[in-house]
């Protein structure tokens, strides 16, 4: 049975969900742009409800939704949700993305029904995947988010002012920017992720606007070496792990 991930100020219990706590949902929960304006968040595709989490202990948004379609880890994410502090501002649907956009824009909705913030770490394997674990494969295949229905439901659901944050394979980045662009987002912000300074860029961590701005680029380097974190890093999470 794997064991519950404990954080600095939460917990969670992750022996139900396929995509267990990773790097990828600390990542994006810790760099995502929030402020004290950010009132309602909306995280697709929750699984353990890290990145929902992380956001709920950095913010005073009142609202923090998240969306999960597998049913063992919608309870988790549940049961993770009210076993934290912040159990009154975050709230789990058991629900497809598709289904839920087209529920939530049946009629058009009211700029304050909106998010102001929307969050994803979605699934991005775009070729066949198999561990022999069925639920794991759906969690990492974009068969069962693909990246144009995420990009255009966040299109729909995001205020004017909002803005939209992702995390997804850097070979995937330049084409997801052109995706996001056929839907009026653009990138705001993009910090290029490496495992240490001599390896490959693997990650793109992506926060996209409405408004056409000149994108701040940035990179950042998890290792020095082996467990050895590098400064940027160890300050981007220091607030969550344990050994930070």
């Amino acid at each position: 049975m794997k064991k519950p991930f404990t954080f600095k100020q939460f917990t969670i219990e992750q022996d139900r969900c396929a995509m267990k706590i990773g790097t990828d949902g600390v990542l994006l929960g810790a760099w995502t742009a929030i402020n004290n304006s950010t009132y309602s968040i909306l995280d697709i595709g929750s699984g353990t409800g890290i990145i929902a989490l992380i956001l709920a202990q950095r913010s005073v948004a009142e609202n923090i939704e998240a969306i999960e379609l597998d049913g063992d880890a919608f309870e988790q994410c549940t049961e993770n949700f009210e076993n934290s502090p912040w159990g009154d501002r975050l709230f789990c649907f058991h629900a497809g993305f598709d289904e839920f956009v087209d529920e939530y824009t049946e009629e058009e909705p009211d700029e304050s029904e909106l998010y102001n913030l929307i969050v994803s770490n979605p699934p991005f394997y775009s070729e066949e995947v198999t561990s022999g674990n069925s639920a794991r494969d759906t969690a990492r295949q974009n068969t069962s988010l693909p990246f144009d229905e995420l990009v255009e439901g966040a299109s729909k659901l995001l205020t004017k002012n909002g803005s939209f944050s992702t995390i997804i394979p850097f070979k995937e980045e330049e084409s997801f920017i052109l995706l996001a662009s056929k839907f009026d987002l653009f990138p705001k912000r993009i910090t290029r992720v490496k495992g240490n300074a001599s390896s490959e860029i693997k990650r793109s961590l992506l926060e996209f606007t409405f408004t056409k701005t000149k994108t701040l680029v940035d990179e950042l380097v998890i290792e020095k070496e082996r467990h050895q974190y590098t400064n940027e890093y160890k300050e981007l999470t220091k607030d969550f792990y344990l050994k930070m």
